[in-house]
């Protein structure tokens, strides 16, 4: 059972659908908190024409809605460096290693079906069409 579940996380597209599971919900929450609380503070201290809207400047005088903050773009590529940098060497660096080995022959890949299973699977499927079901008989 272990082997199965192994076998069914090391495919390709399992894991790149955890690896955007995963950045989506757990790293990009901490990773915003971490930039809103501590870079973008220091982003906004180099100043602007508004020092308590941050690093940033009014295009019509007066008018908050025209106010371009570049402290929050700068703060979105930090976001995504940060982001990004994790899932490389958290995620994808490892399994890298992992494909390599077994490309070397170090560590056995997915389990492939034996050409009984195969058979027996299209055996069951063709009975199935035909609406006799599976066979009360052993396999």
């Amino acid at each position: 059972m272990l082997k199965g579940f192994k076998d069914f996380l090391m495919r390709g597209n399992v894991v790149d659908l955890a690896v955007a599971v995963v950045i989506g919900a757990a790293f990009t929450a901490i990773v915003t908190a971490f930039t809103n609380g501590l870079i973008k503070p220091l982003i906004n201290a180099l100043g602007g024409s508004d020092a308590a809207k941050g690093l940033g400047f009014n295009v019509l005088h007066g008018n908050d809605s025209t106010f371009m903050d570049f402290g929050g773009v700068i703060n979105a590529a930090i976001n995504f460096v940060i982001v990004a940098a994790i899932v490389y060497f958290l995620i994808v660096l490892p399994m890298k290693h992992i494909q390599e080995r077994r490309k070397r022959g170090e560590e056995k890949g997915p389990a492939e079906p034996t050409d009984v299973e195969l058979l027996t699977e299209i055996r069951d499927l063709l009975r199935a069409q035909q609406g006799n079901g599976p066979s009360s008989r052993g396999n």
